[in-house]
C-alpha cells in the first residue's frame, strides 16, 4: 500500500479548546408590518430581531429539552449560558414583502443562525467539568482532539486521536506551517464522516493511504476538528494522495463546515448541535543539541 508522507503535527488542547466551539444551529423565523410608524427599513430590521430572538428562544429550550446531565448545577450554568447567547446569522433563507389583511405591508424573514452560548460561562463550565462534558451524551456536543506526543521532530510520525460524549458528523482539517489546508478525514479511501460517540477514533488507520511523518516546512501548525450531529457543510475539495486538499480560505472553513444539512425530525424546524475543537504545536528540523 503506497503511503503518503505529509509536513504535518498537532498536540493536545484538551478542554481549553471546547467550550469555545459548542453552539446551536437551528432555524428562525420573523415579521413586521409597517403600521403608521415604521419605514421600510426599519421593518426589515424589526422583522431580523425578531427572527433571532425566536431562534435564541428556541436553541434554549432545545438545550433544556435535550440535556438531563447528571450534575443539577452544571446543568443550571449550560441553561444560563444559552439564555445569555449571542446569534449569529449564517444564511438568509427567505426574504419577502407581502400584504397582511388588516395591517398592511408586512416582511417575512427566515434565517440559518448559529446560537452562540455565553463565553465565560462556557469557559467556567469547561474548567470545572473537563471529565463530565467530555463523557456524557445527554449534555450538548462536545469534541476534543489530541495526539500521542506534544512535540516532534523530522522524521518522526504521529498518531492523531478524536472523541465525542454522542454521535457526531465531521470534518478533520489540518493547517501546516505554510498555512495549506488538508482534509483528513473524509479522505479518497475512508470516506467516513460519522463517527459512534464514546469511540476513540485514531487518524491515520483503516483504510487510510498516508502516514503522518514530520517533514519541511516547519513551525506552528494546528488541526481543527469541525463536528456537528448533523452532517456539516462540504468544503471545496481535490484529491491530494491520500488525502484532501482544501481550496476554501482559512477564513471560509468555520462557516462551510456550519452549513449543517438539518436531519428533520417530525414537523419540527431544522436543528443541530455544532462543536469545533483545535490542537496546535511546532514541528523542528532536529533534536535540540544534536
Amino acid at each position: 500500500m503506497k503511503h503518503f508522507i505529509l509536513s504535518i503535527i498537532l498536540t493536545c488542547m484538551m478542554v481549553s479548546s471546547l467550550h469555545a466551539g459548542q453552539s446551536i444551529i437551528i432555524e428562525g423565523e420573523g415579521y413586521a408590518c409597517m403600521g403608521d410608524d415604521k419605514s421600510r427599513k426599519a421593518t426589515e430590521t424589526t422583522a431580523m430581531a425578531d427572527a433571532k430572538r425566536k431562534a435564541t428562544e428556541s436553541a434554549a429550550t432545545y438545550i433544556q429539552a435535550e440535556t438531563h446531565i447528571k450534575d443539577a448545577m452544571l446543568e443550571k450554568d449550560l441553561l444560563s449560558a444559552y439564555a445569555n447567547a449571542q446569534v449569529k446569522v449564517l444564511q438568509e433563507l427567505l426574504k419577502e414583502w407581502y400584504i397582511e389583511q388588516g395591517l398592511g405591508d408586512c416582511y417575512r424573514v427566515k434565517l440559518k443562525v448559529e446560537v452562540i452560548p455565553d463565553e465565560k460561562a462556557m469557559a467556567g463550565n469547561a474548567k470545572k467539568n473537563q471529565d463530565l462534558l467530555e463523557s456524557d451524551p445527554s449534555g450538548p456536543l462536545a469534541i476534543r482532539v489530541w495526539t500521542d506526543k506534544q512535540e516532534y521532530v523530522k522524521g518522526e510520525r504521529m498518531k492523531v486521536f478524536i472523541k465525542a460524549n454522542k454521535p457526531f458528523f465531521a470534518n478533520v482539517v489540518y493547517k501546516q506551517a505554510d498555512n495549506s489546508l488538508l482534509q483528513l478525514l473524509p479522505n479518497p479511501y475512508r470516506d467516513q464522516n460519522y463517527f459512534n460517540g464514546g469511540v476513540v477514533y485514531e487518524i491515520p488507520s483503516g483504510d487510510d493511504r498516508f502516514d503522518l511523518e514530520v517533514s519541511p516546512p516547519y513551525g506552528t501548525e494546528n488541526v481543527t476538528v469541525y463536528a456537528s450531529t448533523s452532517p456539516t457543510g462540504t468544503l471545496d475539495v481535490k484529491p491530494a494522495g491520500g488525502v484532501f486538499s482544501i481550496a476554501n480560505k482559512l477564513s471560509e472553513i468555520s462557516t462551510t463546515t456550519r452549513g449543517v444539512k438539518f436531519v428533520q425530525k417530525g414537523g419540527g424546524g431544522g436543528v443541530a448541535e455544532f462543536a469545533e475543537a483545535t490542537a496546535t504545536a511546532t514541528t523542528r528540523g532536529a533534536t535540540v543539541g544534536k
